[in-house]
């Protein structure tokens, strides 16, 4: 039976540091809009949370359906406890995060199946296209949440 990864283990792995240690944040930042996919960048963002989402919702999933189903499900329920999150904070119903991160999972699996990466460009490139992916993906849920 494979052991199972710590927490400490996995954001060490991600951020080349230790969890809590000085430099996570910049690392994580630095690795993930200089990532040389848009999957890349997902490895690399907030892998605190990365970890538990793997955990709790990606392995379950992928053992019920197939991988890329679980992958839009995991974005799609991370999508919703921030919309969960921001409910609560506001007291009024919020539904931007979920379209937003499900269609995130799209461009994630897309660019994956076709292999599409941009590590011969510098490191402001990749980051500009991680950004635009992103901020593509958010103005098409601001549409989706608007037309509600």
């Amino acid at each position: 039976m494979p052991r199972t990864i710590t927490l400490s283990e996995y954001v060490k792995n991600r951020n080349g540091v230790a969890l809590g240690a000085s430099g996570s944040m910049s690392n994580m930042l630095k690795r993930s809009l200089g990532a040389s996919s848009f999957y890349l960048f997902w490895h690399y963002w907030n892998p605190i949370w990365g970890y538990y989402l793997s955990r709790k919702v990606m392995k379950p999933l992928s053992h019920l359906f197939p991988i890329w189903v679980a992958v839009m499900m995991t974005f799609a329920v991370s999508g919703a406890l921030h919309d969960l999150a921001i409910t609560l904070v506001k007291w009024k119903l919020t539904f931007l995060f979920t379209p937003w991160f499900s269609l995130m999972s799209l461009i994630v699996l897309a660019t994956k199946h076709f292999g599409i990466s941009y590590s011969d460009y510098h490191w402001l490139v990749r980051a500009f296209i991680n950004l635009s992916l992103i901020a593509i993906c958010f103005v098409l849920a601001r549409q989706i949440a608007l037309h509600s």
